[in-house]
């Protein structure tokens, strides 16, 4: 798979795909060779080229390692990459079976298509925003659930799907073609079991009292007395009925039912102020191996050393001390394999278009011209 270009999700998209077996070439520009790898995690595994995709023997080099790709993982606004001559009419003439992915916010077609943008344009635009709205809130203001949603989950993941489902395709029919992948798309996707409980003039009626949304007492984050969090999700009434038990709150009439909404408002302060009495790993040690639903909020640096996830190693810490999120999902008969570290921008540009064909010589010559970088000197 080639990578050009982009920031975020494209990246994510190649670094999921590069996880799972993908040989995946990212091209960097040559004035970038050497450097360490931007947002290095995302470039785990990849190999990395650096060419001057605004020369026309840049791109002709280029064109060369994409007659031998699957895929292309494309992140540059609408018209960028047919401007370089690397769309994907191009691409697909050269190379009829290739998966051409494009990964936009707005997408490549509609009214905004060419306007710029971010995560928290797209996930506010199609619904998200308004979706998670705290529960009672009155003056309320949005708060994006980081980039989460846009970037990554509505973004280089939906297009990491759509690679897989595009490349099925093209190996029973020798078919490519175009996956136009939009943040915008992606994030409203995301919101497809909200719409399906959603009534027009209802959901924003109860101000997100959605139970998933904070408003059940049952289905919250609450303080903690040390200022830390935990959060119940006692959806189920086996599991509301165990953490009502290990509260010391079974029988206790203003609990007696779960889904009465009335009682809600009362519900939570009581267990508010229950859960204000005590630290947060108190708390957690209470509840641990129970079925009430109630863990703590960890931040990012003890995430990857909890009991559970350590035993599974949803984290790993490479030699250099960074921690990462290993590869995922899990694979029982073709695990992943080891996780190779980003390689400095332009590590492999000789290597790659010797295999792509070009003869020394004139990787030498293009190298001389400056148009592309082999001769990658130590990251600092």
């Amino acid at each position: 798979m080639v990578e050009l270009g982009g920031i975020g999700p494209a990246p994510f998209c190649g670094m999921m795909l590069g996880d799972l077996g993908a040989d995946v070439i990212r091209v960097a520009r040559v004035e970038e060779a050497g450097a360490p790898a931007p947002d290095a995690v995302l470039h785990r595994n990849a190999r990395s080229v650096a060419v001057d995709l605004k020369h026309p023997d840049g791109v002709a080099a280029l064109l060369r390692v994409v007659d031998g790709a699957d895929a292309v993982i494309e992140g540059f606004r609408p018209g960028v990459a047919e401007r370089l001559g690397l769309g994907p009419d191009v691409c697909l003439a050269r190379r009829p079976a290739l998966v051409y992915g494009r990964m936009t916010g707005w997408g490549q077609t509609g009214p905004a298509a060419h306007t710029p943008g971010h995560d928290i344009n797209y996930v506010g635009l199609a619904g998200v925003l308004d979706a998670i709205r705290p529960a009672g809130a009155v003056d309320w203001a949005p708060v994006p659930p980081a980039n989460l949603v846009g970037d990554f989950g509505g973004g280089g993941m939906l297009l990491a799907v759509g690679l897989l489902a595009a490349l099925l395709h093209a190996r029973t029919t020798g078919q490519g073609q175009v996956v136009d992948a939009a943040m915008v798309d992606g994030s409203a996707l995301l919101l497809a079991m909200a719409y399906g409980a959603w009534r027009p003039g209802v959901w924003q009626a109860v101000g997100g009292i959605d139970i998933v949304s904070g408003g059940a007492p049952f289905y919250r984050s609450y303080r903690c007395a040390d200022g830390g969090h935990v959060v119940v999700g006692a959806l189920e009434p086996r599991f509301y009925a165990e953490l009502l038990a290990v509260l010391g709150l079974a029988g206790d009439p203003d609990f007696a039912a779960q889904y009465d909404r009335w009682a809600w408002p009362a519900m939570h302060a009581r267990l508010a102020e229950i859960f204000a009495g005590r630290a947060r790993d108190e708390w957690a040690r209470l509840f641990d191996g129970t079925q009430a639903c109630v863990t703590p909020v960890l931040g990012m640096d003890e995430a990857p050393d909890h009991p559970h996830l350590a035993a599974r190693g949803t984290y790993r810490t490479r030699d250099d001390g960074t921690v990462e999120p290993a590869p995922a999902p899990r694979f029982a008969a073709t695990p992943a394999g080891p996780v190779r570290a980003p390689r400095p921008l332009g590590a492999d540009t000789a290597a790659v278009l010797a295999a792509a064909g070009l003869a020394e010589d004139d990787v030498a010559r293009l190298a001389k011209a400056g148009v592309v970088a082999v001769e990658v000197p130590p990251s600092k």
